[in-house]
């Protein structure tokens, strides 16, 4: 078989397998958002740690390294760009505001220009993930031919931040008695703008990455209650 699966490619793997189940949840039926946010989180914990994992295999290939780094954005694109995209797509079929328009019962101009433009700035989310991570594919090449060491900052929002941003939109969803899928598109907006844009962003050491990892932890926990109680 084509390919590499020693242990260095596990947590990509895992990755990708949990986007697509969590695409596929939270499309399936009238939605279900809420699954796909542990499914977000679940990626991000495994992303967090494949890069470090993988380089403790000493003896890797040329080709293993280059594999690695290949399907690592593709994994990404698919766990911090397409899935959060359905995610919401998942609210808007859940959500009071377009429930008329996903049963056929509102057909006004203004709930169709609504839903295109709630669509077009999930398809831009996408674009933008896209974007960012090949950017960030040329311009790390680039650094490697000319300095030695790890890359101490990033150049636009790293789209892993996806895996933190939406499910704790998504507490406010489920916490408080309002329908938040306005406010999730705006973050979907402004996510999507910050991965393009250009600033820069300190990249974390170990302290750092276990630190948003117990934040995306306290996450998973509180939706779990939540989820448990209701």
């Amino acid at each position: 078989m084509i390919g590499f699966y020693n242990y260095t490619m596990l947590l990509t793997y895992m990755s990708l397998v949990s986007a697509s189940l969590g695409i596929m949840i939270s499309l399936s039926g009238g939605g279900h958002p809420f699954l796909g946010c542990f499914f977000l989180l679940f990626s991000g914990f495994c992303d967090a740690f494949d890069g470090k994992v993988a380089r403790t295999k000493k003896n890797r290939t040329a080709m293993e390294k280059e594999f690695g780094i290949q399907i690592d954005s593709l994994s990404d694109l698919v766990a911090f760009g397409v899935l959060p995209a359905c995610i919401g797509v998942a609210m808007m079929r859940t959500s009071h505001y377009f429930e008329k328009l996903f049963d056929g019962s509102d057909i006004s101009m203004a709930s169709r220009i609504l839903k295109v433009i709630c669509y077009t700035v999930l398809v831009l989310y996408v674009l933008a993930a896209l974007i960012r991570l090949a950017y960030y594919n040329v311009t790390e090449q680039e650094r490697q031919q000319t300095e030695t060491g790890d890359r101490k900052h990033f150049v636009g929002l790293p789209v892993t931040a996806s895996a933190l941003i939406f499910p704790f939109i998504m507490l406010f969803h489920y916490i408080l008695p309002a329908d938040v899928t306005p406010i999730y598109m705006v973050a979907v907006l402004v996510t999507g703008f910050l991965f393009v844009f250009r600033f820069r962003v300190p990249k974390f050491g170990l302290k750092g990455v276990l630190a948003m990892v117990g934040i995306g932890i306290v996450e998973f926990i509180l939706l779990v209650i939540w989820k448990s109680l209701h």
